[in-house]
């Protein structure tokens, strides 16, 4: 025997919710990502030769050349493992040597994930420029 309980919030539900044949495309579209932009990867690189190009290195203010640290570690975790390679074969052996000095610095004061993604940098920027590179950076008075 079925009881009778006199409630009404059954009524309530939208039950068209659950038909398939309402379905919005426009919804769907959001919900599907649409990838990396190439502008944006094009618009790191040009960033990062941009920062070691000017970089600070002839200035004595600690303040301006923490600031262009932070910029260029930015720039650095900005760029995808995939794209490290490039990045680094489009730049200057100057380039590279200023790069494995924010490198460097990098691993002295290092963040969240970012001694891995510093190491990958590390590893690339050796590959083009060599153990001169190296010696280069730890020989040379002019810190950035």
């Amino acid at each position: 025997m079925a009881k009778n309980t006199s409630s009404s919030a059954f009524r309530k539900i939208d039950i068209d919710q659950y038909n398939e044949d309402n379905f919005r495309e426009d919804e769907a579209e959001q919900s599907i990502p649409a990838g990396p932009d190439e502008g944006e990867v094009c618009k790191y690189v040009d960033a990062l030769k941009h920062v070691l190009t000017n970089a600070p290195i002839g200035t004595s203010n600690q303040q301006v050349k923490d600031n262009a640290l932070a910029l260029t570690l930015k720039v650095l975790l900005a760029i995808k493992s995939a794209q490290i390679e490039d990045a680094v074969a489009n730049l200057s052996v100057d380039d590279i040597d200023i790069l494995m000095k924010y490198i460097y610095r990098g691993f002295e004061y290092p963040s969240e994930g970012s001694s891995g993604h510093l190491l990958l940098w590390h590893e690339k920027a050796y590959n083009i420029g060599g153990s001169g590179s190296i010696v280069r950076v730890l020989s040379d008075r002019m810190k950035v």
